[in-house]
């Protein structure tokens, strides 16, 4: 949403943006600072979609500042952009008129998001004494960018004069990559200290000025500067030492390589950082750069004056030869395609009318009887754990084997208890059926004597009657 206001003033312009900001639902408690942007007209365009871009790691609140023509009526007009034209920020341009134009903190200050960081930018060619500027002193940090002067080297003088915590300027950013690669050289064997060092980049170059003072200040050995054509920005740096030279070269735009002695050759992603990459890079800190500051302030005066070119340096050996760094690049970008290339399986197109079935089958039959090299160490592997295994397992039976004659006692005294149970159940069975046989016997001999008693009383029966009837006669 873009929403343009014509010859108003900075209370119109507060109202205006708190009411577009409840109509699109964006927050100004998602922003983090303020970004305020000094700049001609002819290059506000590319300047808010720089910091458009760099917004998106930094919600802020974008305010660009336009000094217009100081001899017209005095003016004040402005444009609002909000949700997608704005990216993660909130976007208000100023155009100033008349003898506004030189009050743009007047006008500035009533537009900043409450209790949060000010950051300052100026991305053509800034005031000389930034910290004193007006916009730039109410600012915490200040971003200018020397490469943008006609003169970047007088001008970079110039910053060393007026240098005040919190400055920092583009052309140190774009150094960054550098100085990481140079240090994790450094972290590999040979530990040997550096005697000297060598840094080719252009003339108009002011991040080539600014490595050297960095490596002055770090290495405490002299720099020399080699220049090589305009407009190619650094080109190479050498750091001597006793067992070789440590060269990272950039002969290109792109690709880097890096070679010292006890490593392989590489080839490193090294591109030219854009101007949104590295705003960004400053928008994350908001406190002095110390590191800037000693190689601007202490590191530029200590350099040794540029005497060579970089053709002769290379000549006489004191820098790296640019055309050997492009031969060693293309050298080692066909032996990494070859390595990618060996790694793949290529199998045969489709036929054109084939089913599903045959084309799967086709395909397997292809891929079975070609393995990568990396599937054959694979399968080595496979073997040597096998055939480790097995001499494990073999040495774990011998033990086993030894252990034997332990279980036979074991054994036995089993079957020893085995067959006492079984002798005690026979001994039981046996007292059981004595028992059965003794009860049938005294049973046998009870019914006997009840029968022998029956019989005696009913032939004593007939003795009885015949008294009986003896008496009555």
């Amino acid at each position: 949403m873009i929403r343009d206001l014509t010859d108003t003033t900075t209370t119109g312009i507060s109202k205006t943006l708190v009411r577009l900001r409840n109509e699109v639902g964006a927050m100004a408690l998602g922003r983090v600072l303020t970004l305020v942007i000094v700049v001609e007209d002819t290059d506000a365009g590319h300047a808010i979609d720089v910091a458009n871009q760099a917004s998106r790691q930094h919600p802020c609140r974008i305010i660009v500042v336009i000094p217009g023509d100081r001899r017209g009526k005095n003016r004040l007009d402005a444009q609002i952009r909000l949700g997608g034209d704005a990216g993660a920020s909130e976007i208000v341009v100023l155009r100033l008129y008349g003898a506004l134009a030189n009050h743009g903190p007047s006008v500035v200050v009533p537009l900043l998001l409450p209790d949060s960081p000010i950051v300052a930018w100026w991305p053509g060619e800034a005031p000389a004494d930034v910290g004193k500027d007006p916009i730039g002193a109410m600012a915490q940090r200040r971003i200018t960018d020397v490469a943008e002067h006609r003169n970047p080297r007088l001008m970079l003088k110039k910053r060393v004069a007026t240098y005040a915590p919190g400055d920092t300027d583009l052309a140190w950013t774009r150094v960054t990559h550098w100085r990481g690669l140079l240090a994790a050289a450094l972290d590999q064997p040979p530990y040997e200290p550096i005697t000297s060092a060598v840094v080719s980049g252009a003339p108009d170059s002011p991040s080539s000025d600014l490595l050297a003072a960095w490596l002055q200040r770090r290495l405490k050995v002299p720099v020399h500067r080699v220049s090589t054509p305009r407009g190619s920005g650094i080109s190479s740096v050498r750091l001597d030492r006793k067992s070789g030279p440590i060269d990272l070269v950039r002969p290109g735009d792109v690709v880097a390589t890096l070679s010292q002695p006890g490593q392989p050759d590489r080839r490193i992603s090294l591109p030219r950082r854009d101007l949104p990459e590295c705003l960004a890079d400053e928008l994350r800190r908001l406190d002095p750069d110390d590191a800037y500051e000693d190689a601007l302030l202490h590191g530029l005066e200590a350099l040794q004056p540029v005497r060579l070119t970089a053709a002769a340096a290379a000549k006489a050996g004191k820098a790296p030869d640019p055309a050997e760094s492009r031969r060693l690049a293309a050298r080692l970008g066909r032996d990494e395609s070859a390595q990618e290339a060996s790694a793949m399986i290529s199998a045969p197109p489709a036929p054109e009318h084939a089913e599903t079935e045959q084309v799967r089958a086709a395909t397997v039959r292809k891929l079975a009887g070609k393995r990568t090299p990396r599937e054959k160490q694979a399968e080595k592997a496979r073997k040597q754990a096998s055939a480790a295994s097995a001499k494990t397992s073999t040495a774990s039976s011998a033990p086993s084997a030894e252990s034997k004659p332990n279980t036979t006692p074991t054994t036995r005294t089993t079957k020893k208890a085995a067959a006492t149970k079984a002798t005690a159940a026979k001994a039981a069975t046996a007292k059981a059926a004595g028992t059965k046989t003794a009860t049938k016997k005294t049973a046998t001999k009870k019914a006997a004597a009840g029968t022998s008693a029956t019989t005696k009383r009913t032939a004593k029966a007939p003795t009885t009657k015949a008294a009986t009837t003896k008496a009555t006669s």
